[in-house]
């Protein structure tokens, strides 16, 4: 049987802005945390977890750019 999966939730520019806000201040939310998020966004804490998951991935992505941005092109002495 084919696994049903869930509809992708879409986030409004207010809800981003504040998940973003919540990530600068901590990108590993404990349980306690995702749940009030949740309260304050408007989604399920399962919500919370994926999109935490999901910006982490990507934030490591952007380091590991910036890294080799950074030896593609070394500062001048």
């Amino acid at each position: 049987l084919p696994v049903k999966k869930k509809p992708r939730t879409f986030y409004s520019a207010e809800q981003l802005e504040e998940l973003e806000k919540m990530f600068q201040e901590d990108h590993y939310p404990d349980n306690e945390k995702r749940r009030e998020i949740a309260a304050v966004v408007g989604v399920t804490p399962q919500r919370i977890l994926v999109w935490f998951q999901n910006r982490r991935a990507k934030w490591r992505k952007l380091q590991k750019l910036s890294i080799k941005g950074n030896k593609k092109y070394p500062a001048s002495a």
